[in-house]
């Protein structure tokens, strides 16, 4: 039996699809060192833990409102506020099943057939694929690796039509770990400036930022950006709640916020009853275990940095934020898609193409693994070059 155009036309997860594989692998009892996670590999927080235990002895099972509990978005109104200096009601919040099911919503949200979303390359997988299944046409503007992996000025602007109807930024990035400074988000927001386009801020990384930077939402410019903007974050990667499925966007338009809610309404209702509650024990009991993870975090970012500065053929620009290093391969192979393949069958060492960023070329590396996983699995790739 047929099955639909727009979901035939899904392309496959290369991240997930590479986790698999090496998952399987070591299933079978091979050494795989993976570099593939998209996920702290550090337990949830103690305290986030027992309150999702209290959750379930106090009876909090059942359906919540749709669109998250009123503690919950009053505590996420607050994180906002005092974290990004941005003034929110809890009905401008929308909580759902992780920030990439926000994401999702979004684009069901505000595209039509013939729309146009912006995004930048090397850009995280999903959202092209998400942007097609709506109906719109993603259009791709590359940043290059002398600028940072950041977009230039002019680069947007050639590729704004009257089609466009939204821009995602997303800084700290998933793959680089390239981050936007306040001056370069005004710059961007200034070209878009009175064009009604939308802009879309994934901030899922922000509380991991390293060298004492800090991250700007580009909502928080001026009340006209904040206008404009969508945030869209969670509590998968601050609080290594991957599993839990709490995110959630903040927008001023009521009507987007309302579209959004009946959308979820009829798909997926509420998000886990006790899973709101460990986020809101998240946001609102934090202890020092967020600074203890970044820390370790910059810790290894440094270590595999000057590692691979050490090895030939491949390089790395020093990322900001999130926990990858958007490796460089051209002078192995610029079809990393194969070169990957390769790792993994022959020095058993799981990293992510650059292919599924829209960027050819460059492997993902992610340091959300232990040291001495890192250690290992750079002198296989080491070695493996060299033979």
């Amino acid at each position: 039996m047929e099955l639909s155009e727009r979901i035939m036309g899904i392309k496959p997860s290369a991240t997930l699809a590479i986790t698999s594989k090496a998952k399987a692998m070591k299933k079978k009892g091979i050494d795989v060192i993976s570099f593939g996670a998209g996920e702290p590999d550090f337990d949830t927080p103690q305290y986030i833990k027992e309150a999702a235990k209290q959750a379930i002895d106090k009876g909090k099972t059942k359906y919540t409102l749709s669109i998250g509990t009123p503690e919950l978005r009053e505590a996420i109104c607050k994180k906002l506020l005092d974290l990004n200096n941005l003034e929110y009601k809890p009905e401008d919040i929308v909580v759902s099943n992780g920030a990439k099911h926000s994401l999702y919503n979004i684009f069901q949200a505000i595209c039509n057939k013939g729309d146009e979303v912006i995004i930048i390359s090397p850009y995280w997988v999903s959202y092209s694929e998400m942007i097609s299944v709506a109906g719109a046409a993603p259009v791709v503007v590359a940043a290059s690796w002398a600028d940072g992996f950041k977009v230039r000025l002019d680069n947007l602007a050639a590729a704004l039509t009257d089609k466009t109807k939204a821009i995602i930024i997303n800084s700290p990035s998933n793959p680089t770990g390239s981050l936007y400074s306040k001056d370069e988000l005004r710059a961007i927001f200034d070209l878009l400036k009175g064009k009604q386009i939308r802009i879309i801020s994934d901030e899922i990384y922000e509380r991991l930022i390293y060298d004492g930077l800090k991250c700007v939402s580009i909502a928080s410019l001026s009340e006209e950006s904040k206008d404009t903007t969508i945030i869209v974050n969670g509590v998968s990667k601050t609080y290594s709640m991957t599993g839990w499925r709490i995110g959630y966007i903040a927008s001023n338009d009521r009507a987007l916020t309302k579209a959004i809610k009946n959308l979820q309404d009829h798909s997926t209702s509420n998000p886990s009853s006790i899973s709101q509650e460990a986020a809101l024990a998240a946001l609102t009991k934090e202890d020092s275990s967020v600074e203890d993870m970044k820390k370790e975090f910059e810790k290894r970012r440094d270590y595999m940095v000057e590692r691979i500065k050490g090895i030939d053929k491949i390089s790395c620009v020093k990322p900001m934020g999130a926990f990858y290093c958007f490796v460089g391969m051209k002078e192995v192979n610029k079809n990393t898609l194969e070169l990957a393949e390769r790792l993994l069958d022959e020095a058993k060492v799981a990293v992510v193409p650059g292919e599924a960023f829209g960027t050819p070329g460059y492997i993902r590396l992610s340091f959300a693994t232990s040291m001495e996983n890192i250690k290992e699995g750079l002198n296989r790739i080491e070695k493996w070059l060299k033979q």
